[in-house]
């Protein structure tokens, strides 16, 4: 069997008594698009956090490309190809948009023996790139402070997509944005996926995560309570009962039932 690209084996991660990662396994493959779904509270972003060394786990192991990451540490991490977004827009607030991506494509691809900062011909082709990719282009001095949601959002995937990553994990990529918006991040992450990285992806805006990707996780508890393809995702009763409620579920099912036909 092919060596997962990325694989959780009974990951944990408690918080005194509370389980908010309860023995979570998984396995991602190269070229997927992983969705992960479920109600506030489930641990997905804990998990994420846990994969990306920003919190360490508590139990189980971590393999990215067959290498144990488990406590490698959130550095090290990223500089093997493992770049993450986060729910909320963070980004260095006073710097401008092609300031931020050139911190992230200097030190988010190796490690720097000198603390010093001077963007190298490499660095700014890579900012460059990653402006365009995400439809930044004529906002490179804009100060981050100052932007609109939705750039704020993509200034992220260019960051990330600026440290050369194999996967970059998304969180909520879409919240809080209106529909067109939402069709334009989906659109950018389709032409993220197409350059060879791998995506994991968080979202509570279910027509989306379930449209994007090619697999869907939903948690529950700490748990994985569902594991399947995206069309399965309506038709299961306890993620119905959990998470969806019965309306979500049958507008779901519409949907994908006219994309089928």
């Amino acid at each position: 069997m092919d060596v997962p690209l990325l694989e959780c084996q009974a990951v944990s991660r408690s918080f005194g008594a509370l389980k908010a990662v309860d023995r979570v396994s998984f396995r991602l493959d190269r070229g997927e698009v992983l969705g992960i779904g479920g109600p506030n509270g489930a641990g997905k972003t804990t998990l994420f956090d846990v994969i990306t060394g920003i919190t360490p786990p508590s139990g189980g192991r971590i393999a990215f490309a067959g290498h144990d990451i488990t406590d490698a540490g959130m550095t090290a991490i990223c500089h093997r190809g493992l770049a993450r977004t986060f729910q909320l827009n963070a980004a260095f607030e006073h710097l401008t948009v092609s300031e931020n991506i050139a911190v992230a494509a200097h030190f988010g691809r190796r490690s720097r023996r000198f603390p010093g900062f001077r963007t190298a011909a490499a660095t700014r082709a890579a900012v460059r790139e990653a402006i365009e990719l995400v439809g930044l282009t004529g906002k490179e001095g804009a100060i981050a402070g100052s932007l609109p949601v939705l750039d704020r959002k993509l200034l992220m995937i260019a960051s990330a997509v600026a440290t050369a990553p194999s996967i970059i994990l998304l969180d909520e990529p879409v919240g809080g944005l209106n529909v067109q918006e939402i069709d334009r991040v989906q659109a950018i992450i389709e032409d993220v996926r197409g350059r060879d990285i791998t995506i994991v992806v968080i979202e509570h805006v279910m027509r989306f995560l379930l449209t994007l990707s090619t697999r869907v996780l939903i948690m529950h508890h700490g748990q994985i309570i569902f594991e399947g393809m995206p069309r399965e995702v309506a038709e299961d009763p306890t993620v119905v009962e959990t998470y969806l409620g019965t309306g979500a579920a049958r507008r779901l099912q519409s949907h994908f039932g006219a994309a089928a036909g």
